[in-house]
């Protein structure tokens, strides 16, 4: 049976909407503009996978506190922050479907609205001494930033290997669910040694589920995102470098040339995504991505039979099996 999210969310859904509740008076202030702009943000909320994660991993490892909603909203804040910032930096219009805070507001006030909900998330974690929750959350934040910046520096030059990719990976998408597991369980009152296992147990979803969002750019299910467009921006993603690792060299300087030159032209595109498809890219990725899903699997049976963890389990398949 395949998860589903209204299932998985069952254990915890008079805590997600007491979540809700509590996030938007996080988010509250005294002019009238921002709020305006905060109840837009809230009202197009995605899947809600990372709160999810933090009262599911709290759940888990000790049970959900006060403390609990905290994180969640922290985790939120930040990573909100960090969105509206890159879809400035990108240049973008729309998120999720919908358009985005520049798009609507333009630059300034993008960029100052995600200052505010960054100083927020920074001020409510003062505010109750959570300096634990601020330092695991900070860190993935710090991650984050230092991933996207990897990246770019290595579009430039086509030169990625297999293990800067898993680098670039766990820092701009692990590193976020490995603190939302980390702060599940700090806030649990868990010890040291068990907000570590959550950590680690979170890395390998995150990692588990990049792989999978690589794999959409070759057309494999319905998404949410144009075909391709990872080639398009240059990205080297598991399927692509894998390809290029087992070809000859004359197909490797093509393909190379391609995504270098050619990367906005959809025939060469298609050609670079023949190519790794026939090269067995696809199949070595799917590999992986679920060596990680076994190994994220392994920590979480390591834990006592609960609700939350049947839950936690389904998200944890929902990573790999969903089709957007």
């Amino acid at each position: 049976m395949k998860p589903d999210l209204k299932q998985i969310q069952a254990p915890i859904t008079r805590e997600m909407e007491e979540f809700e509740e509590k996030f938007r008076d996080f988010m509250k202030s005294k002019v009238k503009l921002l709020d305006h702009i905060t109840n837009y943000i809230v009202r197009r909320k995605g899947k809600q996978m990372r709160p999810m994660f933090v009262f599911l991993t709290a759940g888990v490892s000790g049970g959900i506190t006060e403390a609990s909603y905290r994180g969640a909203a922290l985790i939120e804040l930040l990573h909100t922050a960090t969105l509206v910032h890159d879809d400035v930096v990108d240049d973008s219009n729309y998120r999720r479907g919908f358009f985005s805070v520049n798009a609507l507001w333009k630059n300034k006030i993008a960029v100052l609205v995600g200052d505010y909900l960054l100083s927020r998330g920074l001020l409510l974690s003062v505010d109750n001494g959570d300096f634990d929750l601020l330092k695991i959350v900070s860190n993935a934040v710090r991650e984050m930033s230092e991933g996207e910046l990897l990246q770019i520096a290595k579009a430039r030059k086509l030169d990625i290997t297999e293990d800067v990719y898993y680098t670039i990976i766990r820092q701009k998408t692990a590193s976020l669910i490995a603190s939302c597991c980390a702060v599940g369980a700090a806030t649990s009152g868990a010890k040291t040694e068990l907000i570590e296992k959550m950590r680690t147990f979170g890395e390998k979803v995150g990692m588990a589920f990049q792989i999978k969002d690589d794999l959409f750019d070759y057309g494999e299910d319905e998404i949410g995102k144009p075909v391709g467009i990872d080639i398009k921006e240059k990205k080297m993603t598991l399927p692509l470098i894998y390809a290029l690792n087992n070809a000859s060299w004359l197909d490797k300087k093509k393909i190379i040339y391609l995504v270098r030159n050619r990367n906005e032209d959809k025939k060469s595109v298609n050609e670079v995504i023949d190519f790794v498809k026939k090269s067995g890219g696809l199949d070595y990725a799917n590999k992986v991505m679920n060596q990680y899903f076994d190994e994220a699997l392994e920590i979480l049976n390591t834990f006592p039979e609960s609700d939350y963890k049947t839950s936690l389990e389904g998200l944890l398949r929902y990573t790999i099996e969903r089709k957007k």
